[in-house]
């Protein structure tokens, strides 16, 4: 339990700092804090209960991304200065850099699956991304074309 506590407010010390780095230091900090905390405790709780991390970063980046879409419409900020600070604690840092590491040691068969590895997990993230801003366009069409006929 107390790791989980850690890796979250790791999460949200991550989202905090790359939004301070950005520029971001009004009532949208407070949003994005809780935005990449959260994400990041859907994440371990996806890998937790035995989800691969592909579905982890799959699910977290589209709450992620429809936490931001939501909290760009109450707060009237554009929505990617809210989600990037948030998807800060789910970039694969790691394996990208073992990754990199495989390919300047010239271990190519290393990279090779390394390489596969920060693929798919950018992926996975990105159309967690797309996937929730799809749903949040739908949305506001369906409200629009609503309004319209009344």
């Amino acid at each position: 339990m107390k790791f989980y506590v850690i890796q979250t407010i790791m999460g949200i010390l991550g989202s905090v700092g790359f939004a301070v780095l950005f520029g971001i230091l009004d009532r949208k900090l407070i949003g994005i804090a809780l935005g990449g905390g959260a994400g990041w405790a859907v994440y371990l709780l996806c890998t937790a209960n035995g989800q691969s991390v592909f579905a982890g970063l799959f699910v977290a980046s589209l709450f992620i991304a429809a936490f931001s879409e939501i909290l760009a419409r109450m707060l009237k900020a554009p929505v990617i200065l809210l989600l990037v600070p948030m998807l800060i604690p789910e970039i694969p840092g790691g394996d990208l850099y073992y990754a990199m590491y495989d390919l300047v040691q010239r271990h190519f068969a290393d990279f090779g699956t390394s390489a596969n590895k920060v693929l798919m997990e950018a992926g996975a993230i990105a159309l967690g991304i797309i996937l929730a801003s799809y749903i949040s366009k739908l949305i506001r069409n369906i409200r629009l074309h609503l309004i319209k006929r009344v």
